[in-house]
């Protein structure tokens, strides 16, 4: 869709800042039409292009409601709790939205679905094109070899990261278990200390780093007797999860309402 306005929700932040320059350089003819932040942010006020030497005319505001009735998408990388909010100014609004958020609780997962019901959202634990084939890849090989393996689950992100495991973590987990026919929430393990005993074959085992400026690295490793196969990805700029995201509001600029991920979105179902 030519013309599709964007707001941009942490627009002061690293996240913030990618989707800002890259929706600035969108080919298929998205336009940044708002930015905002919280009130605290020291970007405030500043035109949101400044950081990527972009200068756009549209100013970092504190005032959400308004940046989102002003756009024809969101799109939000920020905290729960925050893309909550966001997420209602922009079912008032009856506008689009696209979150990348993660570390969601049970209720808001149902509240994103039950919003969803009346404007259309992409919600994905990863929006990098790259991640959503490795998803496909999972569940190809989960079903080859889906005995005789053990499987573990690594990944790795920077220190400032608040939740754990990784939304993409967990989203691997649950691509493997339900090709293997199990439930996550009663096979997974997270982490081992101490005496734990033989390994069970039915778990999933999940490891967390968390350090420096890791940007997203995701490996899931299939351990089998006298080999190892590995399908992973690792992330070194932010910029592909722009991408995917400004993919998914050209998605949803025809679509009415519905819930959709990045599988929707890239056509891999």
């Amino acid at each position: 869709m030519k013309g599709l306005k964007i707001a941009i929700a942490g627009a002061g932040g690293r996240m913030g800042r990618m989707l800002v320059e890259a929706t600035l350089k969108d080919d298929a003819g998205a336009t940044l039409a708002a930015a905002f932040d919280q009130a605290e942010t020291p970007m405030l006020g500043k035109d949101a292009g400044e950081p990527c030497g972009m200068a756009c005319g549209v100013e970092i505001t504190s005032d959400y409601d308004a940046a989102i009735a002003s756009a024809d998408c969101l799109i939000d990388f920020t905290r729960p709790h925050g893309t909550l909010r966001h997420l209602d100014a922009c079912r008032r609004h009856g506008k689009a939205m696209v979150i990348g958020t993660t570390g969601f609780d049970v209720v808001g997962q149902q509240t994103i679905a039950a919003i969803a019901r009346e404007i259309p959202v992409v919600f994905a634990p990863n929006m990098s094109v790259g991640v959503n084939v490795v998803f496909k890849l999972l569940d190809l090989a989960s079903r080859i070899m889906c005995e005789g393996y053990d499987i573990e689950i690594v990944e790795a992100h920077h220190r400032h990261k608040i939740d754990a495991p990784s939304g993409t973590a967990l989203r691997m987990g649950e691509v493997v278990a339900q090709a293997l026919g199990r439930d996550l929430k009663t096979c997974a393990i997270y982490g081992r200390e101490g005496v734990t005993g033989e390994r069970q074959a039915t778990t999933i085992g999940f490891s967390t780093v968390r350090g420096g400026d890791i940007v997203g690295d995701h490996n899931v490793m299939y351990c089998g007797l006298g080999e190892r196969v590995e399908i992973g990805h690792k992330a070194s700029s932010r910029l592909p999860y722009a991408l995917g995201s400004l993919r998914a509001a050209h998605f949803l600029s025809s679509k009415e309402s519905g819930l959709f991920d990045m599988q929707d979105v890239l056509g891999l179902r």
